[in-house]
């Protein structure tokens, strides 16, 4: 597989079919590099404007998806898109909503639900994940 993203770029998070996908907090500096074609961004408020192909999902901050359905499609489309394409998924920080999210889409590509948090913490961030909350939403999170 071509290596849509540089792995030694800080938040890559590989999955382990190998896709490559970026998690970022977007009250932080834009990362070196190329732009994201696609990019989920889980907010509160509206994403700010992007020059690629994006989605927002309503989330406030420290809780889960107003929408569980709606993130969960919005999430298969990065899982989907980023056999291909670079893809990046974003909160205010990239932690707590943003590795929640990647540990979904660690289901969609086959971390067992038990083991995706842990997943994430290792090979994205170790405070992805920042709620009780969000790990239980995680481990019911249905990847079909």
């Amino acid at each position: 597989m071509t290596e849509l993203w540089d792995v030694a770029t800080v938040g890559i998070l590989r999955l382990p079919s190998e896709r490559l996908i970026r998690g970022r907090g977007v009250l932080r500096p834009m990362p070196e590099g190329p732009d994201p074609a696609f990019g989920v961004y889980l907010l509160d408020d509206r994403a700010p404007a992007v020059a690629w192909e994006s989605r927002w999902v309503h989330w406030p901050d420290f809780g889960l998806p107003a929408d569980p359905a709606e993130m969960a499609a919005a999430l298969r489309e990065a899982w989907t898109r980023a056999a291909t394409e670079r893809v990046e998924v974003a909160c205010l920080g990239g932690n707590g909503r943003t590795g929640t999210a990647l540990a979904c889409i660690a289901i969609l590509d086959g971390v067992p639900p038990q083991g995706a948090v842990a997943y994430v913490r290792e090979n994205y961030r170790p405070r992805a994940v920042e709620t009780t909350a969000q790990a239980e939403f995680v481990s019911r999170f249905e990847p079909h």
